[in-house]
Parts: structure tokens; C-alpha cells; sequence
């Protein structure tokens, strides 16, 4: 049994360590675009590439890879993930070209979608006790919001005394301490799954997965004409209605369709693409209403969001410790039912109050969100033999890119026409800077910077309280939302069982 070996938390430490770099290189480079764009001469079209190209080959390659892992081995390919994520991270630190930076996050999205559902399949093949794996996964989770939480604290503090390649370049020195690491400990024998891996059903699922996301999120955010991205759209559908039907036929199938008949594994699916894109959202507008509204520098309000990271990184462990005394499905359910209060409390809290009643809210936020989640991915990897843990946890972790992705999207389409709508232009103001004014708080900004005192005035404070009654309207649309998934996973897990065996 890979439990019994004695290295086994070592194995833990050293996957958290892989996975860590991956975490956090979704949010550094936010932080890093207003340096290199100058630097590098990117045009407006080709930071959205630098930003969107990682996020968009994740979620169309963590399904593909997760497969690869369970026919060929997790140590095989999560080894050769670290290779060529420290590759990328060094191509992109000293890149000096626009397509070179892009060049190089595409060879980021393909060793971070080789690393992250290894990490997963390692954690379900090493933790055969189901209490132990649940720990096991409440600290990876710990790491999963740690990481993803400071990225942008640390490419600022980087940035701060470095070059913009720093925020890629810290990389580097962490996958060559991780690298040896995981050789040494990860066992070299472990169950897999028969049969090939067909690459030609992967490509399908490549090009269904990034067609659909791409034009979902080109025509949600206007990017596109709608006719061009209902066109990619569509192709997308045929692509993944393609593969669905080479798997139902196929004898030996590249994923197995089978693991959505697991109410845990489309509970924890669900859980991650709805709570991911909603707190997605609370973070796109809760950092607009500090800087903007509260007048917070970007640091004070990264500091202002603390008590939200430092509650999530707790959350794991706890999560772990509930499931195993309460069960999953009261944990979880339980736990975005208190993430949906604290939504709703904030949506009517004031921001502007000393007290310390938004941080609390914000603390208990993160803290529900990451129970919750943990606790669906304790449920989906018990709901799987060790064999497919790699191909499961694939499936949560595109939950997780689909849902941010698309969340920020659909949330900043939401925001920007409850703005619009809201929004009430002081008189006399000329039609195209009132049209100008009324598409954003940063646009009201801009615009107001043109304006005499008086009325620039007038529209600050205008913008100002259209934004405070948009972001109030967000968190509630959001609390909404998690409400419901409160109710979904309650009722999704009820024929699930909280005792070993119960994936048989």
C-alpha cells in the first residue's frame, strides 16, 4: 500500500511545492502588464494575449493531460511539467518581444496543465486512508489559495526593486529545489489506467474546450462581432459533441464518461465553476471599490484584502478536519451557505466604516469558500479509484480555470451595464463624454479630467455612488448564486456516502 510508505508526507510536500509556482503565476502577472507593456511596445491586442493565452490553454489542455498521467504515470509527466515550466519561466523573463513573452506563456500553460492534475492523481495514489487524504488535500488547498492570493504581493514587492522578468524569473530557482525533490520521493511504481493515449481525441478536446471558452468570453465581452463568436462558439460544441461520441464508442476511451455518473465528482465540478467565477467577480469590483470609491493605493487595498487570503489559507485543514467529523455533504453545502451570508452582508456593509465588521465578513468569506472546495475535492478524489485520479482531478481543476475565466467576463458585463444604467451625469455635459463617462468609473475618471473643477466634481461623485450601488448590486447577484449552489450540492451529494469504499 503507497500509504504505509513513510515518505508519504514528504510526497505531499514536495507536489505543494510543484503546484505553488502554478498558483500563483495566474495572478502575478497582473500586477507586472503596466511595466512590461511599455517595455516591451505591446500593443493594447497583445497584452490581452499575454494575459488571456495561459488561462485559455489551461482549461483546454488540464483534461487531455490529466488522461495522459493516468495511462503513462503522474511521476512521468509531472516531472516533465516541472521541466518545462522552469523552461517557459526563463524564456519569459528575459523575453524582448511582445511574441516572445506570448511564446513563452503558451509553454507556461502547457507545463502548468502537466503539473496541476498530477498533483491531484499524486495525492489520491499516495493517501490510500481516507481521513489522511483528506488533510492531505485540505493542505494542498491551503497552498491553492495562499498562492493564489499573495501573486500579486509578491510580483509587487519584485517589481519594486527588479525588472518585470523578476515576477517569471523567481520560478527558476524554485522548480530546480522541486525538481530533485520530487524525483527522489515520488514513488516510481503506481496503478494507471490501460490503454493508449490518443492524441487525436485530445486535439478534439483541445480545440472543443479553448472554441468554446474563447467565444463565450469574445462575445460576452464585446470583443468579438457576435456573429464571429457564436461562430467559434458552435465549432467549439460540434468538437466536444465529436468527442463525446468517440468516447461512448470507443472500447478504451481517452476519458472515461463514466466518472459523471459520481455525484461527488459533478457536485465538486459544479461547486468549482460556479464559486470560482462568483468570487472571481467580488474580487474584480471589491478592488475597483477601494481604489476608486475608498481612494486606497493598490497596496493598501491588496493589505485591506489580507483578512480574505489568510482565512482561505486556514481553510484546508479545517475542511479536512470537518469533513472527517461532519461529512461531506453537510460540510460542504454548510459552507456556501455561510460564504452566501457573508456575501450578503457585505453587499450592504459600509465600506467607509473603521470597524472591523467588513474584514470579519471578508475572513469568514475566505474561510467558507475554501472548506467548501476542499471539500469537494475530497469527495471527488474518494469517488475515484486511484488509477483515475489524474483524469479527476483534471475535471475539477478545469472547473476552477472555467469558472475565473468566465466569471471575470461575465461579471465585468454585468458591472459595466448596472453602471451604465445607474449612473446619474451631472447637466450641461456634452453627449459623447456623457456616453463616454457612463461605460465605467474609470472612463467617468478620464472623462472628468477634461471637465472644470465644479463639474468634474459633480461627476466623481456621481461615478463614485453609481459604482457603491453597482458593487452592492454585484455581491448580492453573487450571494445569490452561491445560495443556490448551497441547495445544488445538498442536493447533488445525498446518495454519497462519507465511508471508505464508498468510490466502489
Amino acid at each position: 500500500m503507497l500509504s504505509a510508505i513513510p515518505q508519504r508526507w514528504l510526497v505531499l510536500f514536495a507536489v505543494m511545492l510543484a503546484f505553488l509556482p502554478v498558483v500563483i503565476d495566474m495572478t502575478i502577472l497582473h500586477v507586472a502588464v503596466p511595466v512590461l507593456t511599455p517595455a516591451l511596445g505591446a500593443t493594447g491586442t497583445e497584452v490581452l494575449w499575454i494575459i488571456d493565452i495561459y488561462p485559455l490553454l489551461m482549461a483546454g489542455m488540464l483534461v487531455p493531460m490529466g488522461t495522459l498521467a493516468d495511462r503513462v504515470g503522474t511521476r512521468r509527466v509531472l516531472l516533465t511539467g516541472l521541466f518545462v515550466f522552469g523552461v517557459a519561466s526563463l524564456l519569459a523573463a528575459f523575453s524582448t518581444t511582445s511574441a516572445q513573452l506570448i511564446g513563452a506563456r503558451v509553454l507556461l500553460a502547457i507545463g502548468g496543465s502537466m503539473i496541476m492534475p498530477c498533483v491531484l492523481g499524486v495525492i489520491r495514489k499516495t493517501f490510500e486512508d481516507e481521513r489522511e487524504r483528506a488533510m492531505a488535500l485540505g493542505l494542498w488547498g491551503t497552498v491553492g489559495a495562499a498562492g493564489a492570493a499573495v501573486g500579486p504581493l509578491i510580483g509587487g514587492a519584485l517589481l519594486e526593486n527588479y525588472w518585470w522578468g523578476s515576477v517569471f524569473l523567481i520560478n527558476v530557482p524554485i522548480m530546480l529545489v522541486v525538481a530533485p525533490v520530487a524525483y527522489a520521493l515520488l514513488p516510481r511504481r503506481e496503478a494507471t489506467t490501460p490503454g493508449k493515449w490518443a492524441f487525436g481525441q485530445a486535439l478534439i478536446l483541445l480545440v472543443g474546450i479553448i472554441a468554446v471558452v474563447y467565444g463565450t468570453k469574445s462575445g460576452m465581452g464585446a470583443g468579438q462581432p457576435l456573429w464571429r463568436a457564436g461562430l467559434v462558439l458552435s465549432l467549439g460544441l460540434v468538437m466536444l459533441a465529436w468527442f463525446t461520441r468517440i468516447q461512448l464508442r470507443s472500447p478504451v476511451p481517452m476519458l472515461d464518461l463514466s466518472l459523471f455518473r459520481h455525484p461527488a465528482i459533478v457536485a465538486g465540478m459544479v461547486m468549482a465553476l460556479v464559486a470560482s467565477g462568483a468570487l472571481a467577480g467580488v474580487e474584480l469590483t471589491l478592488a475597483q471599490e477601494l481604489q476608486y470609491v475608498l481612494g486606497k493605493t493598490p497596496l493598501q487595498a491588496g493589505l485591506f484584502m489580507v483578512p480574505i487570503m489568510a482565512a482561505a489559507a486556514v481553510g484546508g485543514p479545517v475542511a479536512g478536519y470537518l469533513s472527517n467529523r461532519f461529512g461531506l455533504r453537510l460540510v460542504a453545502s454548510m459552507s456556501m451557505a455561510f460564504a452566501a451570508a457573508a456575501l450578503a452582508y457585505m453587499a450592504h456593509a459600509d465600506f467607509h466604516a473603521p470597524d472591523w465588521t467588513v474584514p470579519t465578513a471578508l475572513a469568514v468569506l475566505g474561510l467558507t469558500l475554501s472548506i467548501g472546495l476542499t471539500a469537494s475535492s475530497i469527495a471527488i478524489m474518494g469517488a475515484v479509484d486511484a488509477s483515475k485520479g489524474g483524469a479527476a482531478g483534471s475535471l475539477e481543476a478545469t472547473g476552477y480555470e472555467l469558472g475565473s475565466g468566465l466569471g471575470i467576463t461575465l461579471f465585468g458585463v454585468f458591472m459595466a451595464s448596472v453602471y451604465t444604467n445607474t449612473i446619474a451625469l451631472p447637466s450641461p455635459l456634452d453627449p459623447a463624454l456623457g456616453a463616454q463617462a457612463a461605460r465605467s468609473i474609470s472612463d467617468s475618471i478620464v472623462v472628468a479630467q477634461g471637465l472644470a473643477a465644479d463639474q468634474a466634481e459633480a461627476l466623481i461623485n456621481a461615478a463614485k455612488a453609481a459604482f457603491s450601488t453597482t458593487h452592492s448590486i454585484l455581491l448580492t447577484t453573487a450571494a445569490i448564486l452561491i445560495a443556490l449552489l448551497s441547495v445544488v450540492v445538498f442536493l447533488m451529494l445525498g446518495g454519497y456516502q462519507d465511508k471508505p469504499g464508498a468510490h466502489e
